[in-house]
């Protein structure tokens, strides 16, 4: 099998102390060794990297998302010098897409739309009743997105597209669902997705096609550190607090957490036969 070795972090949750006052303090935290891994099952995964508009055309999405800018850079400085590796080494790329209307003609999609098929049928849902409505009414209008941005969206004509540096190449994967996702990994023999993208604590997490997901179809789920975000709120955002705990939940429940720069130098190493 074709391995490369890679620098992963990960993190000891096991050694409480409880001889001390926070027992949780004993424990091993963040460490980091090297592991091999395989070439052929193995693939990156960029995660709903779209567009970004001026917020003078998009005003609802910068006040509901306050990790647009950050997003905008990592594509900017991150995502060209990885994507150009990923692909010059021939590693497989794949790309998971939400909405609709950009990504449809993509050879990469109608591939994967073909492999999968239709998506099996979801569960019934249970019944909602008046209550319940106005429950799910009034989160909307207070906790996200805001009874002002649900107004701004729709009046708006904004749409959405993939990052002009995050678009899929040729006949790259392209998944909508985590249906379309699992029948590309099969097909290419993938059993561990790195992915980057936006964001952790949410969509990488549980949009379709995301790491709970996928991690339930058997796929180990890990993320390049400074390929991601995460959704901030106000006491976090100024520090990234958020974005630390949730690579903390991803090495604890998923998979590993890797440095771009040292995933870039293991694929430009040639791998090893074991």
């Amino acid at each position: 099998m074709e391995t490369f070795r890679l620098k992963v972090h990960f993190y000891q949750q096991f050694g409480a102390d409880y001889a001390r006052p926070v027992p949780g303090e004993g424990y091993g935290g963040w460490q980091a060794t090297e592991l091999d891994f395989s070439w052929k099952h193995t693939a990156v995964v960029v995660m709903h990297a779209w567009d970004v508009q001026p917020m003078e055309i998009d005003p609802a999405g910068y006040s509901e998302c306050e990790y647009i800018p950050r997003a905008d850079a990592i594509c900017k400085k991150v995502f060209p010098g990885l994507l150009a590796e990923i692909r010059a080494r021939k590693f497989t790329l794949f790309h998971v897409v939400g909405h609709q209307g950009y990504y449809e003609h993509l050879p990469g999609y109608q591939r994967a739309v073909t492999l999968a098929g239709p998506e099996p049928e979801r569960p019934t849902s249970v019944m909602s009743d008046p209550c319940l409505d106005n429950l799910v009414q009034f989160r909307r209008e207070n906790v996200w997105p805001g009874k002002e941005n649900l107004v701004i969206r729709s009046k708006s004509r904004f749409s959405t597209d993939f990052h002009p540096l995050a678009r899929p190449f040729g006949d790259e994967g392209v998944a909508a669902n985590t249906h379309q996702l699992t029948a590309l990994c099969r097909e290419a023999g993938i059993n561990h997705l790195i992915y980057a993208g936006f964001a952790l604590g949410g969509c990488l997490l549980t949009s379709p096609g995301g790491m709970v997901d996928m991690q339930r179809r058997g796929i180990m789920c890990s993320v390049l550190r400074e390929a991601v975000t995460a959704i901030e709120n106000r006491e976090t955002a100024r520090q990234e607090l958020s974005k630390q705990l949730e690579l903390w939940r991803v090495a604890l429940s998923f998979g590993f957490v890797f440095d771009v720069s040292s995933f870039i130098a293991a694929l430009s190493k040639d791998v090893t036969s074991t």
